[in-house]
């Protein structure tokens, strides 16, 4: 009897570990899916969102042909001004043609505020600033170092845009491609002050903080979040104009300087911002903050077409190490390239 005891109790005992065994197995399980569920799988870009950049790109550099008009006439801080104005009546327009009442999203109102500071004054003023003494070509290489700004933050603030080699590549990539379409021309921005230099660095660092700050609006129509930074963005400018510039004067601006205007706040703010939020809540901060190296290729091609601008060999040279810069952060041909041949 005693012999049969031990036995029987061998054997529970037995069954008990394999149970506690188990089912601390499956605890683990479980505790590592839970982990894995609360990091979200890297953003890509969609093919549809590629578009929408080349797009943006298009529209944000066809802002320089608007700006070279409206700037001769119209001082810089008003011009920036009339610009967001423009931008959020027409935006508040199409909201209630829309049947959207953007009062509903007042709870948002600091958060718009926030964008307008980032997107918008902050970086519009800075980047005046330090054009008044850098060359353009200076400006540019600068403005291109965006992406990278928005890596380094979105790499430490999100936790689905982690910095990779492939999209570092691809940015440096794009950086080289636009100094080699400015030329030697750079040369001439060369050896200007460091506060103008750190005032466009600044700017370039304000739009990554506001490319991470817009990923907080995901829940929000994009149409919605422009509306607000635009909004919010009127209501910061008009005291700082009237501050430094005056009272705006209307007369003597003929109808070809209010037709750049008009381009520049429908065109090249309303619209272009609808896109940008777009891309940021579909692809990322990072990702949309790629626009800044399409930009020069848009110009450069806009200006050949439109104002009979020559083509050079370096122009060509740059929007190829651009386009394979590109390529490189897509990573799709680079991906296909790697699968073995059957």
């Amino acid at each position: 009897m005693k012999v049969a005891t031990c036995c029987k109790n061998r054997v529970a005992t037995r069954h008990k570990m394999a149970k506690d065994l188990q089912s601390a197995y499956h605890e683990r399980v479980i505790a590592v899916s839970v982990a894995d569920a609360k990091v979200p799988p890297p953003l890509s870009m969609s093919g549809f969102v590629w578009l929408q950049l080349l797009l943006l790109g298009a529209i944000w550099g066809g802002s320089f042909f608007f700006a070279r008009i409206a700037v001769q006439v119209v001082p810089p801080l008003t011009l920036v001004l009339f610009r967001v104005v423009i931008a959020a009546l027409a935006l508040h327009i199409y909201l209630a043609s829309r049947g959207v009442n953007f009062w509903d999203y007042r709870r948002h109102a600091l958060g718009f505020a926030g964008l307008g500071l980032l997107n918008n004054v902050i970086p519009f003023s800075l980047l005046f600033i330090g054009q008044t003494a850098l060359g353009a070509g200076l400006a540019s290489i600068f403005n291109a170092t965006t992406p990278i700004w928005t890596v380094i933050l979105a790499t430490i603030l999100t936790a689905d845009e982690k910095v990779t080699a492939a999209k570092l590549a691809g940015i440096f990539m794009g950086i080289v491609g636009i100094v080699v379409m400015i030329g030697p021309g750079i040369l001439t921005g060369l050896g200007g002050p460091l506060w103008a230099e750190l005032a466009v660095i600044t700017a370039t660092i304000s739009y990554a903080f506001a490319s991470i700050l817009a990923k907080r609006f995901k829940g929000i129509p994009p149409t919605v979040t422009a509306t607000g930074q635009m909004t919010a963005s009127t209501l910061i400018m008009v005291p700082v104009v009237l501050l430094h510039d005056g009272m705006p004067h209307l007369d003597g601006i003929s109808l070809g300087v209010w037709s750049a205007i008009l381009g520049l706040g429908l065109l090249s703010t309303a619209f272009a911002y609808i896109l940008f939020f777009s891309i940021v809540k579909a692809s990322g901060a990072t990702n949309a903050s790629l626009v800044t190296l399409i930009v020069p290729v848009s110009a450069v091609l806009l200006g050949t077409i439109f104002l009979s601008e020559k083509l050079a060999v370096q122009d060509i040279a740059g929007m190829a190490l651009i386009a394979l810069g590109l390529l490189i952060i897509d990573g799709r041909i680079l991906a296909l390239s790697r699968k073995p041949n059957r």
